[in-house]
């Protein structure tokens, strides 16, 4: 991908990408990128955050800017994280995405993620009911 990354470029797509929910704050990420099991891939158009604790990654969060979506950059995201995830040693990736995300399911099951888990009412929205959090994973070959 082209320009670097910033916490603040993360706050800023964040914030765009996702506009039901609270987005996070430049200092969460920082705070976030401050742990030395936490890494970010990505540049000013969309990014993901990801933690890699013994041998699991968990993906914290994925975001594209909404003037950059539709191009395939998710999925290079996807692809990204997964192998530098790999790289440091793990060996099964979790995610949890908002039951009625439709675009991040069909990614995450075409990158062969699999549900494993619900959490109810997870995610708050405004003006909203909250809504099921879907926990996915796979095992990294």
């Amino acid at each position: 991908m082209d320009n670097p990354l910033t916490p603040q470029d993360m706050a800023r797509i964040h914030s765009a990408a996702f506009t039901q929910s609270r987005p996070w704050s430049q200092q969460e990420f920082e705070a976030l990128l401050d742990s030395p099991l936490t890494f970010a891939t990505g540049d000013s158009r969309c990014f993901a955050l990801v933690r890699v604790i013994a041998d699991e990654a968990e993906l914290l969060t994925l975001a594209t800017d909404p003037a950059f979506q539709r191009q395939g950059l998710a999925r290079t995201q996807m692809q990204d994280w997964q192998a530098r995830a790999k790289a440091r040693g793990a060996t099964t990736c979790f995610l949890e995405v908002a039951a009625d995300n439709t675009a991040a399911l069909a990614l995450y099951r075409a990158e062969g993620f699999a549900p494993c888990g619900q959490r109810s009412s997870y995610y708050a929205r405004k003006n909203a009911p909250s809504v099921d959090a879907i926990v996915m994973q796979k095992e990294l070959p």
